[in-house]
């Protein structure tokens, strides 16, 4: 059904006052307040980068197999607490509890794959001289800053930091400022597992970010917005810090005529709906052909309706996300798309924001060309699989696209042609444990996740061993015998 626009809500949403020192967290469903978290302060932050500067020498001599032991100590530690940790993640974030016992779970299982994966990360030989070594040895880069974002916080961070300790690095972990108390929980939970100093936490906002990313360490990874990113790619340059970061996506699914279109609005909803449509790697923008379009359409707007209907759409995190995508999707509406189902915000408390399709949509609306994160799935009819292609392959985004196509040959042009880190074949989600990506554009830079993550968080130091000369050694005695056959030897 058509939806009609109410007044958004005042903004009741996560505080981090820039000169404050705490944070305020409200309930996602009620708006209430939570709690107030106090930030960690300028000289807090200095010390927590010098205790862990100071333990970096003795964690990065320990051998690669007792840091895998620590790590699987962590998972069974996480493992135990995961009950709690679900409950402030769905308190602090809108999380339903099973998705976020589900999200401790996968965290539990990443750290349990680095402690399998660190010892047996190891340089390459190289070709040289038959009588000479050459190789490679793969060092930790030192003390390493972790900015993880809230929308999937303890498996983002289980990833981050278990590929910098086992690799030898010293952990600085700020957790999002809209889930502190999740994070500072979980730090509580994992740093028992390994030597002092060797993995801290500290909460806060933007200002304790840019003060730990301009502190001078070794190595920030950050996962989350491109706008942030942008800023931490800086502060990396001014630093000589190495950087890694996921950052902001506009995803892209492309439907091609072949399909079945009730099936293909299943995966888009899917897409474009789970978790709120708060994922990194969500849906964001549609191009259907106009060959299975109304179809399409129908079926996407039943399955929007269904979730709507029956209370699974959770809240967004904070009513201030909400009054973003809700400008967007009024925006769109201004342009001329129609929401043919949700696209309003609704009567009473909390961050709450229905699954939303609009029709209709153009390149100049902003639900196709930013990032929306949030259950909108914009739909624009293409005249074939080329020209959605073209499109799907258009923005200043890289971070993954989805094609839904029985034609291997649409399948072979769009992995040549799709400027992302991920291209998904016929399933928005999924992939083999171990799976990597490194993002495009202004989506980041570096790979996360995956064997490949290890090396981002090493470098690499190149050896050559050569044998010496070959150099008789004379004793002695030797030499008071050449001394005496000299003296023989003179007239």
């Amino acid at each position: 059904m058509a939806a009609t626009q109410t007044t958004a809500a005042p903004p009741t949403a996560s505080e981090a006052r820039p000169k404050g020192s705490r944070v305020t967290i409200r309930d996602p469903r009620t708006g209430e307040i939570l709690w107030s978290v106090p930030e960690a302060e300028p000289p807090a932050i200095t010390h927590a980068v010098e205790v862990a500067r100071s333990a970096a020498g003795q964690w990065a001599v320990v051998a690669p197999a007792e840091r895998g032991s620590c790590l699987r100590a962590a998972a069974r530690a996480l493992q135990a607490a995961a009950s709690e940790l679900a409950g402030l993640n769905s308190s602090e974030t809108g999380r339903p509890v099973e998705e976020a016992l589900a999200g401790i779970a996968a965290g539990a299982s990443t750290l349990e794959q680095y402690a399998e994966l660190g010892p047996v990360h190891r340089g390459h030989s190289l070709r040289g001289n038959q009588l000479a070594s050459d190789y490679t040895v793969a060092e930790p880069r030192g003390v390493a800053v972790l900015l993880t974002p809230w929308n999937d916080p303890v498996a983002v961070a289980c990833g981050l930091i278990g590929a910098a300790l086992v690799t030898g690095n010293t952990v600085v972990h700020k957790p999002s400022e809209r889930c502190p108390r999740l994070g500072e929980a979980l730090g509580e939970v994992l740093a028992p597992a390994f030597p002092p100093g060797v993995l801290q936490t500290v909460s806060g906002g933007a200002r304790v970010g840019e003060l730990l990313t301009t502190a001078g360490v070794d190595v920030i990874a950050h996962v989350g917005s491109s706008a942030s990113g942008a800023r931490i790619a800086s502060a990396a340059v001014s630093t000589g810090a190495h950087s890694i970061r996921e950052n902001g996506g506009n995803d892209p699914l492309l439907v091609d005529g072949d399909v079945d279109p009730a099936w293909a609005a299943g995966q888009a909803a899917i897409g474009a709906f789970s978790n709120s449509g708060q994922i990194c790697t969500s849906v964001e923008r549609i191009y259907v052909h106009e060959a299975i379009a109304a179809e399409f359409c129908a079926a996407l707007e039943a399955e929007a309706a269904l979730r709507n209907s029956n209370g699974t759409v959770a809240p967004l995190v904070d009513t201030r996300l909400r009054e973003s995508v809700h400008a967007q999707v009024a925006q769109a509406v201004e342009l001329g798309a129609h929401a043919v189902e949700g696209g309003a915000v609704p009567e009473g408390q909390g961050a709450f924001y229905p699954a939303t399709v609009l029709l209709g949509c153009t390149d100049t609306m902003q639900v196709m060309t930013e990032e929306t994160f949030g259950p909108v799935a914009p739909v624009q009819v293409v005249p074939s699989f080329d020209a959605g292609l073209r499109q799907a392959c258009s923005g200043r985004y890289g971070l993954a696209a989805t094609v839904l196509t029985g034609n291997i040959a649409h399948v072979q042009h769009a992995i040549a042609a799709l400027p992302v880190g991920t291209v998904k074949v016929n399933e928005v989600f999924g992939g083999a444990p171990g799976g990597s990506a490194q993002p495009r554009g202004e989506s980041g830079q570096g790979f996360g996740y995956g064997p490949e993550l290890l090396d981002e968080f090493t470098r690499v130091k190149v050896v050559h061993v050569a044998a010496p000369p070959p150099f008789a050694l004379q004793l002695p005695g030797e030499q008071l015998a050449d001394m005496e056959r000299s003296d023989l030897d003179q007239p």
